[in-house]
């Protein structure tokens, strides 16, 4: 049996970026324009007033990771027009970014600001630091990050509004109901069996985010 995920038809294979362009065309001179290597002072406000970024990283392979961030807006620091520190929070301590980082210091950020559909992307080269002059001003509920990451910015620039318009993603009227969606125990309980108790580990999670225990 064919496995339906395998293209059938190699002829409608993009394989090459003549045949891509064929199709969809170069892009117009004021969006290669807008690409720069640095900030300035209205990009600036992006990283300022931004709660929440993705951060895409690979390894020396080429396997790719697209991770979340969030902390008060402006938890990105803005060193210089050229350099970003963004602080490391607890997390699940797979730590696949850093370890991507660790292998590839290429890094992809997307800088979301909740009501603004336009959105703000940094590409770089990233190193992990430790350094405690760095991360002191990045100190949130009396607690210091122990690392971050010092992003060298290679390209910077704004990302149009089509995708948040198509999506609608800040129109409350199409919100998600979040009790219709799978719990984190749920999840793991569809992975691991039924055995697995999933109201138990949803209330101990829960307990756990309103002490916000692990937070910083």
């Amino acid at each position: 049996m064919t496995d339906p995920a395998t293209p059938t038809r190699p002829s409608l294979v993009i394989s090459t970026e003549a045949e891509l362009r064929a199709l969809i065309g170069e892009p117009a001179p004021l969006t290669c324009a807008k690409v720069s290597n640095r900030l300035n002072e209205m990009t600036r406000l992006f990283v300022e007033r931004s709660p929440f970024v993705c951060v895409a990283t690979s390894d020396h392979a080429g396997n790719c990771d697209l991770s979340p961030r969030g902390d008060p807006a402006g938890f990105v620091r803005i060193l210089d027009d050229r350099r970003l520190l963004m602080p490391e929070r607890p997390g699940n301590r797979l730590a696949d970014s850093l370890r991507n980082l660790l292998a590839n210091p290429h890094i992809g950020l997307l800088f979301v600001v909740p009501g603004a559909t336009d959105t703000f992307r940094v590409n770089g080269r990233a190193t992990i630091t430790t350094d405690p002059e760095l991360l002191a001003p990045c100190t949130v509920e009396g607690k210091t990050p122990l690392l971050g990451i010092l992003v060298d910015i290679d390209e910077a620039y704004t990302q149009c509004s089509k995708a948040l318009l198509r999506s609608h993603l800040w129109d409350p009227g199409r919100f998600v109901d979040p009790g219709s969606m799978p719990t984190g125990g749920q999840v793991h309980r569809a992975i691991q069996g039924e055995a697995f108790d999933a109201e138990a580990h949803d209330q101990e999670r829960a307990e756990r985010y309103r002490r916000r225990v692990g937070f910083y």
